[in-house]
């Protein structure tokens, strides 16, 4: 990848990933997790600056679930509340069998886009996220068929590998679209030479995300603005605005990298310029 590409002015596309599938109101009462919730949720993310909304779904209880009709409630809570924001829904998990894995997909219209996470990865002491290329192709297949585009979720250097591989396999509608994930235990080391090691590693063409976990959220969202890329935030990632102090909602976190993102000189991209910019028109 050619850091020629690399210009102010070009639109940044910001994801808000709104709820995720671990951590609950334990971890911070501002988590939303109703449909109700989420719907309010990524209108206000929308109007800070967030074009693509990244849903989890959860049961009344707030344990995560895969169930079509859960997403479906809230897909119909994003549309009442939000104006024209991408809706993208979460394919990955632990502990489900691979058809509840394929369930986010199913809802009536589909989703713009769906993630696919490209490989194994383990969570917590006992947990394995295996992600089989068997499972990899046949969420694909589904996402095609539907007209859904992938986001490819790219936790560490063999993932990169991955995304070559499938792109072997099955034709990817260009531009492949990957988000790059820094962190801790299964994901790339957080460190500012991985980041650059992995955006040079990427399908020519490709557009990237950037996502850091935790306190590397901001500095990571940063360097994605600075090297043409773009930006994930929200409290599925992070809960806390700065040490010690809880985010107030996920529109703050996408108020603040939207500032970054101006004051870098990359527009912050609405709904449509997002559309245009990952060929989503006609998907």
């Amino acid at each position: 990848m050619s850091y020629d590409s690399f210009l102010a002015g070009d639109p940044v596309i910001v994801t808000a990933a709104l709820t995720g599938g671990v951590h609950g109101k334990e971890a911070t009462p501002n988590l939303p997790e109703s449909p109700e919730e989420i719907g309010r949720a990524a209108a206000a993310a929308e109007r800070a600056g967030a074009a693509v909304v990244h849903l989890h779904a959860r049961r009344p209880n707030g344990e995560r679930t895969f169930d079509t009709e859960r997403f479906q409630a809230i897909d119909d809570a994003v549309r009442r509340h939000a104006d024209d924001v991408i809706i993208q829904h979460s394919t990955g998990g632990t502990a489900a069998p691979d058809a509840d894995r394929h369930q986010p997909l199913r809802t009536d219209p589909p989703p713009e886009m769906a993630s696919l996470d490209m490989g194994p990865l383990n969570r917590y002491a006992h947990l394995t996220s295996e992600n089989t290329r068997g499972l990899v192709d046949s969420l694909f297949d589904e996402m095609r068929e539907r007209g859904i585009k992938p986001e490819l979720e790219v936790f560490n250097d063999g993932h990169r590998n991955e995304v070559f591989g499938l792109l072997d396999r099955r034709d990817l509608a260009d531009p492949v679209y990957a988000t790059l994930i820094f962190g801790p235990g299964t994901l790339t080391r957080p460190h500012p030479r991985n980041f650059l090691t992995a955006i040079d590693d990427l399908p020519e063409g490709a557009q990237f995300n950037t996502l850091g976990f935790g306190r590397h959220q901001l500095p990571f969202a940063t360097m994605g603005v600075l090297f043409g890329g773009h930006v994930r935030v929200g409290l599925e990632d992070n809960v806390y605005y700065r040490r010690g102090e809880l985010a107030e909602s996920n529109a703050q976190l996408v108020e603040r990298v939207s500032r970054v993102a101006n004051e870098l000189g990359r527009p912050v991209a609405t709904p449509d310029e997002a559309r245009d910019v990952l060929g989503l028109r006609g998907a």
